[in-house]
């Protein structure tokens, strides 16, 4: 695929390993966004989702944004994202989960006002990254309270080496993973067969 070889180049010539086994990917996905990759995936995940009834996407502020609105836009499907703390502007009923976040270590309690999703919803989850699978399981958490379906998850890059979607897939949960790094040193990075 297109798409994945040209987001593993992009991975490889730009990425940067930090301690703690930490992929920086700013220059193209995090913080400066390249708008026709954001693009071609957004349309990937489309291709892989398209048959699957998905009504709603869910992701996690801030850097899943991005991503979960270009699969939106190709899917043609609202985008939901659960806040990392509660604001003033949010009234009623909310549903929410413990996260931690592997990237900050910290926890957080992430919150979505149930206006938001319905439990006539089949709901894809969409994120840049996932490692041991915190944030992942912290919406799936929140689409349980909901009722709503789980339709599966849509990842930019897994970090394979970390177990988060192996074990995920081990429960039945459609994974789909744009790039997955099996082995990652500040050296060298090493991609699974898709």
């Amino acid at each position: 695929m297109v798409t994945i070889r040209a987001l593993e180049e992009r991975i490889l010539k730009e990425g940067l390993v930090l301690p703690g086994e930490v992929l920086k990917v700013g220059s193209f996905l995090n913080q400066q966004i390249d708008t026709s990759l954001l693009k071609d995936m957004g349309n990937e995940i489309a291709r892989l989702f398209g048959d699957s009834g998905v009504t709603k996407i869910l992701t996690i502020e801030s850097s899943g944004i991005a991503i979960a609105v270009a699969a939106g836009c190709a899917l043609g499907v609202p985008v939901v994202f659960a806040k990392k703390h509660a604001s003033n502007n949010m009234s009623g009923d909310v549903y929410t989960s413990k996260v931690f976040s592997y990237t900050h270590q910290k926890t957080f309690d992430v919150v979505v006002s149930a206006e938001y999703i319905r439990p006539d919803d089949s709901i894809l989850v969409v994120d840049d990254f996932l490692a041991k699978g915190g944030a992942l399981n912290g919406l799936f958490d929140i689409i349980g309270q909901s009722g709503a379906k789980l339709a599966g998850a849509a990842i930019a890059i897994e970090k394979g080496f970390q177990g988060g979607g192996d074990a995920l897939r081990a429960k039945g949960i459609r994974v789909e993973s744009l790039a997955i790094i099996d082995s990652m040193t500040d050296t060298s990075l090493t991609f699974r067969e898709q």
